[in-house]
């Protein structure tokens, strides 16, 4: 369920709607479908996401964290995938992590100064952002700034105590968090009787072949080992007779996805 080929069925579907949008396209209008990535872990898996979707025709908005253990956001690796993500039509925007602050005004300062911040890094006017696991209270603010777009307002998002796959929204919702569609499965069928939907996906869950959860967090972590493998390396001359050693040790084998 979580495969490129999953994935790619999830587009056509979007795009059979003739509604899909970005955040600011959607302002204002009646119909809407917006597709949304929240990028946890890693900056490769989005980037080969947005090849997939590169190849179907299709741009996103893909949301990327500043403040992130996983992944540094401005690395020159990182940030010349981001580049390349952002000539090629996809959206970027700020994933926004509360980091424990629930001051609404500290809240609001930080977004603005976060994405002023990477604006300038990245060479590009960064003007939407999505918020890292929200709180009740985060929904309920609807924070809106000038200018800036936020993927949880009242525009492009219903909040509810308690909503769920039936609940009638304004907004109809998708997410695939905890490897697990919360809210339904996108598909022609389910976006009907709907005109507006936001779709969040994550880019870190989807593969060429789709584990279930436990093996795609088995290959991701695989791939996190490498890549440090990789950075120690090109950083440390007294590395290179280790490598092969690390690399035995961190590369799982097919046999060791079914353990």
């Amino acid at each position: 369920m979580f495969s490129y080929d999953d994935y790619k069925k999830i587009v056509e579907a979007v795009k059979a709607t003739g509604l899909a949008c970005d955040y600011k396209k959607a302002i204002g209008r009646d119909k809407f479908v917006i597709m949304r990535h929240d990028v946890e872990y890693s900056v490769d898996r989005a980037y080969k996401l947005s090849k997939v979707e590169e190849r179907l025709d299709f741009v996103s908005t893909y949301f990327f964290q500043w403040t992130n253990n996983s992944y540094n956001l401005l690395s020159k690796r990182n940030m010349d995938m981001i580049k390349d993500m952002h000539e090629r039509g996809q959206h970027i925007g700020l994933h926004f992590a509360l980091n424990g602050m629930t001051d609404m005004n500290q809240i609001r300062e930080r977004i603005k100064m976060e994405m002023r911040i990477l604006s300038e890094m990245f060479g590009f006017e960064i003007d939407t952002f999505s918020i890292h696991r929200p709180s009740k209270d985060v929904l309920r603010e609807n924070i809106k700034l000038p200018g800036i777009y936020n993927a949880y307002q009242d525009e492009f998002f219903t909040f509810g105590e308690d909503i769920d796959e039936n609940t009638p929204v304004d907004v109809k919702y998708f997410s695939d968090a905890n490897h697990i569609w919360r809210y339904g499965y996108p598909s022609a069928e389910s976006f009907k009787g709907h005109d507006k939907i936001q779709i969040l996906v994550h880019p870190f869950g989807w593969t060429e072949e789709g584990y279930d959860n436990f093996n795609n967090y088995k290959t991701l972590v695989n791939e996190k080992e490498t890549e440090l493998i990789d950075s120690i390396d090109r950083e440390c001359k007294d590395f290179g007779e280790y490598r092969i050693f690390f690399m035995k040790n961190a590369v799982f084998t097919p046999n060791d996805l079914s353990k």
